[in-house]
Order: structure tokens, then sequence, then C-alpha cells
């Protein structure tokens, strides 16, 4: 932590970023220079417990030639790991590496990433999503001259190379939500329109607007993040990127599903309790659904309300089907 700013290392050091603290850098992010005339990219990886598929992801990054910076916030991993990192960190000078904190949450973590961001584009990636071909590039020209705030969602692939639930969605809301959740629409075929998922729909020829990309892999200039006031850190793990993609379309912006920029996304690699994902998911959902329904009404409250404990039971009935993987995530680790 020797080349972060004293205030950051003081909060890293408390075990602490509150979101009063993180909104104050946040909008202190440079907002000076024209990104769509440099090409410097930053990518962004929020590690917590993943496994062996960290370090592959890892190497996708460092043999991508149009990476110029690769942060990586160390939310909590085995000590073997953690030195795995620090490691790999002392061989590469453009590697930023951030350990000591415990686990402050995604967006707390993604906004810290952000602010210490040396580039004008950030991607961020998940640690169990391998970079294919040129997809750093593909998404940052996409996002180039489009109205701001712009995100860039990659496309999403399963191992097999099939497209990954997800990538590309259409408007998240309590309905869609538990349709989707449950899969009502294969028992009730009049609730297909409210089936959000697109994956099956033929591919756009090239980047396209879609309500919701997914947080997995995308790109933004640290121009517009900065404009977004970063993620909203109320929100500890998922719907953070839900949440980041309707506030840009609030703000005029636009959000794009670029077809040609891919990633194989493992998934479901954290040896977290699935309990602890999918309550936080839940709680993630109904806090975005009752922030969207301030100032709309009080029937609309009133359905967020009634809906949110079907969500977040929903939720944790899931996690119930899901099996935790071991706890010993250094068994599988590359050797030294």
């Amino acid at each position: 932590m020797n080349h972060l700013p004293p205030s950051i290392i003081d909060m890293l050091k408390e075990r602490k970023l509150a979101t009063s603290e993180a909104n104050y850098f946040v909008q202190h992010l440079d907002l000076g220079g024209d990104a769509n005339a440099a090409d410097g990219i930053t990518v962004i990886m929020i590690v917590f417990h993943t496994g062996k598929v960290l370090f592959d992801s890892i190497n996708r990054v460092m043999n991508d030639p149009h990476v110029t910076q690769f942060i990586i916030i160390d939310n909590g991993s085995s000590e073997k790991v953690a030195q795995m990192l620090r490691d790999l960190k002392e061989d590469h000078d453009h590697i930023l590496l951030v350990q000591g904190h415990g686990n402050i949450g995604f967006g707390r973590a993604a906004n810290l990433g952000a602010i210490l961001a040396n580039q004008p584009w950030l991607v961020f990636l998940n640690p169990d999503a391998m970079l294919q071909h040129d997809c750093t590039r593909r998404l940052i020209e996409a996002a180039r001259n489009q109205p701001s705030p712009c995100i860039v969602g990659a496309r999403l692939l399963n191992p097999d190379m099939s497209e990954q639930r997800g990538a590309r969605r259409g408007e998240v809301t309590p309905v869609t939500t538990l349709v989707s959740l449950l899969h009502l629409f294969k028992w009730i075929p009049a609730l297909q329109k409210y089936e959000i998922h697109y994956e099956d729909q033929p591919l756009p020829a090239g980047p396209a607007p879609v309500p919701t990309i997914s947080g997995a892999c995308f790109a933004v200039s640290k121009r517009d993040f900065a404009r977004l006031k970063g993620f909203d850190s109320n929100f500890f793990l998922h719907v953070e990127d839900v949440d980041l993609c309707w506030r840009a379309r609030e703000m005029g912006g636009t959000v794009l599903f670029h077809p040609q920029a891919e990633v194989v996304h493992e998934g479901h690699t954290s040896r977290v309790e699935p309990m602890f994902v999918e309550r936080n998911k839940g709680n993630g959902l109904t806090y975005y659904f009752k922030k969207r329904a301030k100032g709309k009404g009080i029937w609309r409250m009133a359905y967020v309300w009634l809906l949110s404990p079907v969500i977040v039971s929903v939720s944790v009935a899931r996690a119930m089907t899901r099996k935790r993987l071991r706890d010993d995530e250094d068994s599988d680790l590359p050797a030294e």
C-alpha cells in the first residue's frame, strides 16, 4: 500500500471506507481531458476467495497489449493467494495491488480502483472472467463519441462458448425479476413478455443499446464514471451494475451491449457461502426497487414493499439448491 495517498491508507488500516468517504473521493476524480482522444486502459479487478480461475483471468489481462494499468483490489484472500498476488506485483510495474482492508464490498472496492486509476478508460473485470482477443479495445472503441455517460458491456460466454445469461437484459423490475428467478415464463406462456434476458435472441451486427448489461466485464471512461459518482456503495454485492446502467440512462447516456467483445465467464467459482451471496443479491434488488420507486407515488412504493420480501425469500431459497465449493481455495492453485 506504499503507493496510495495517506488518507486512503488510513481508511484501509481502519478497515473502513464509509459511503460518505467513498462518495467524496469519487466526486473529486479528475474530470479533465478528453477520453475520446486517448487510448490508455486501466483494468480493475475485485478479488475475494475466487480460487484457481483467478490466475487464469489475471494471465489474460497480463497478455492484453491494450492494458496500460492493472489494479487488483483484494477484498480477502487466503494467505497463499495474497502472497502470490504480492509476488506478481513485484514482477510487474503496471500492477497496483491493494490489500489489508478486509471485505469492504464490491461497489466500494470498485470505486477505490477507479480513484487510483491513472488511465482515461476503465474496464471492470470479474476475477472469474477470461478476456478474449481484442475485447478491451473493442469495448473502448464502441464507447467513443457516444452520449455521456456511456457504459459498454461485453458478451459473456459459458466455457462451452454458448452465450451466458445476463450479458444483455431488459428493464429490471420486481415483476420481471420474479418471472426470471422462478422461470415462470416456462410454465405460463403469457409471462414470456416479462422475460428480460436476451441471450436466445439473434446477435446484433454491432454494439446495440440495451437497458442493462452485466458488471462481469464492461468499459466506461473515467470521466463518465465520475459523472455517475461511481457505484452506489449501499450495494454490498450484486445489483450495483443494474443500478449503474439505470442511472446512466436517467442522465441521458447510453448503455451498449457489444456482441464482438467477448469474455469466457466461469461463474460460481467463489468459495463464499451461497446463502451469503443470494441474501445480498435479494437485499440489493429490494434496495434498488425502493430507490427507483421514490417520488413515484404511494401505489408504486406499496407495490415494491409488497413484493420485496418475496424477492428476498426466492433468492434465499435459490441458495439452498447451490452446492458450496470446498473451503480450501489453495488446493487447486497453480504450482509456485
